[in-house]
């Protein structure tokens, strides 16, 4: 089974893409906009989640409603990913978070791990993983092994960024078939040292102030 990258065409998501990009834009608003667009992210890669139904009653009668059925797990990969999570706990108010740390080396351009906060066996059934950019593609990968091998099926995960490069989709793509994966906008270039261009720079510096 194929991985399924969604794009989001939207006019509000592309202006706000766009304000994103500028080296001009402040960090409160760097920080605001990365949360409105992972909102939408989250809205659109919901759509398909399993519901049951509840005989509750209104102040005016009985009805039949619904409520979303699997247990929600949101794992942010830090740091950037603390930006997309409290649009996703808006969404999920009840969600597990789940910490993952890892972070690239600046010569070999791969994934180190150096936190985890995974208990020792899923109390979720699907799990968000949030990574506000895909570059090279190797960071989400490296938490997507951990979060497989803590007991999460593949089919169970949904993949969320903000911006992509075409070639780390096409690397996790490969790597991880049967992969959700859900973006704001992918970028055609990838630098020599991994970087997306134009891209967003350092979403991790710009969210926190740390440039």
């Amino acid at each position: 089974m194929a991985s399924t990258v969604n794009r989001l065409s939207n006019p509000i998501i592309n202006s706000e893409l766009a304000q994103l990009r500028l080296a001009t834009t402040t960090p409160k608003e760097f920080r605001e906009g990365i949360e409105r667009i992972s909102l939408l992210l989250g809205y659109e890669a919901s759509k398909d989640l399993e519901t049951q139904t509840f005989q509750g009653r209104s102040p005016v009668s009985g009805f039949q409603g619904e409520k979303i059925k699997p247990k929600i797990g949101l794992t942010p990969i830090l740091r950037a990913g603390l930006g997309m999570t409290n649009a996703m706990l808006s969404l999920f108010p009840d969600a597990h978070v789940y910490h993952l740390g890892l972070f690239r080396e600046k010569v070999t351009l791969q994934p180190v791990e150096y936190y985890s906060k995974l208990p020792p066996s899923p109390p979720c059934d699907l799990v968000f993983l949030l990574d506000p950019l895909i570059a090279t593609g190797g960071t989400a990968l490296a938490a997507i092994a951990m979060i497989t091998e803590w007991g999460i099926p593949i089919s169970k995960i949904k993949l969320l960024s903000v911006l992509a490069s075409e070639d780390g989709l096409r690397h996790i793509k490969e790597e991880r078939p049967g992969l959700e994966i859900w973006v704001a906008g992918v970028d055609p270039v990838l630098t020599e040292d991994g970087i997306i261009s134009p891209g967003l720079g350092d979403t991790g510096d710009r969210l926190f102030y740390t440039l």
